[in-house]
């Protein structure tokens, strides 16, 4: 087990292969492991470090209300201390959202973001076609946190799992193992969902950090999805898009060949090892 302390924070993390820098930043609810069926296909090219963030499985939960910029600073610390920076940094649902505010304000610790579906519900408000989705989602997102509000971690993650990210009949389909994860981190979705910013971005500091990015969604999520990224890829000079058929919010889960295809081709676009 590897640990780093980060503004006096211990950090668990993994570290492996040979090549340009690639650090994984997971989402709410989970931890390293979701990024377990892409690990090994990007550390042929890259040296990859995964971690979980603060609040989240093997690294510290600190007590008090956090924030997602607590959280950025942690993978900024990362970088630096465990000397990845600049590095390339992927990024998925809310740890795509850490790694867009981190690049936003520390644009230089970055050879290249690749992000899919950031959380940034913020950037959907004010527009009127999809309003009643948004408000359909806010509402069941504050389900989910009155359930935790009220000690029941294994009900809120339930929850979140079948009338938020994945579907009816989604938790009884998942592994105990991952279950288990859910349930253990629940407390940390409350803490994040208690930060006044957590979905917000500063677009004109990400523009002109002018970070070399690959901006992704899939067909099956949320249409409010497909806005965010229009509008942090509208943000980005040279930017690259792509849709991934078939999937929804986690295809490094669903498409990990196809997951692993484009971060690397990505990558080498922009690594060091360019002509």
């Amino acid at each position: 087990m590897a640990r780093v302390e980060v503004d006096g924070v211990g950090l668990f993390y993994e570290a492996g292969g040979d090549g340009d820098p690639l650090v994984l930043v997971h989402g709410s609810w989970g931890d390293h492991h979701n990024w377990d069926a892409v690990v090994h296909g990007l550390a042929l090219r890259h040296r990859v470090l995964v971690y979980d963030r603060r609040g989240h499985s093997e690294s510290d939960r600190p007590e008090g209300q956090g924030t997602r910029r607590e959280d950025e600073d942690d993978l900024a610390g990362l970088l630096k201390t465990l000397g990845f920076a600049p590095a390339f940094v992927a990024g998925n649902s809310f740890g795509a959202s850490v790694t867009l505010g981190l690049a936003s304000r520390r644009p230089e610790l970055f050879r290249g973001i690749v992000v899919h579906e950031p959380t940034l519900m913020d950037l959907v408000a004010g527009m009127p076609a999809y309003e009643e989705q948004m408000a359909q989602a806010r509402r069941r997102l504050g389900r989910v946190v009155e359930l935790l509000r009220e000690g029941d971690a294994l009900a809120g993650a339930r929850t979140f799992v079948e009338e938020v990210a994945f579907g009816p009949g989604a938790w009884e389909q998942m592994p105990q193992r991952l279950r288990d994860t859910y349930v253990t981190n629940a407390p940390t979705f409350l803490d994040e969902q208690g930060d006044p910013d957590w979905a917000g971005l500063d677009l004109a500091a990400l523009s002109a950090g002018d970070v070399p990015a690959l901006v992704t969604r899939g067909t099956e999520s949320p249409a409010w999805f497909g806005v965010v990224v229009d509008r942090v890829a509208g943000a980005l000079s040279g930017v690259r898009t792509h849709v991934f058929e078939g999937a929804g919010h986690i295809p490094h889960v669903t498409h990990p060949e196809e997951y692993v295809e484009l971060v690397t081709r990505f990558c080498a676009e922009h690594g060091a090892g360019r002509a």
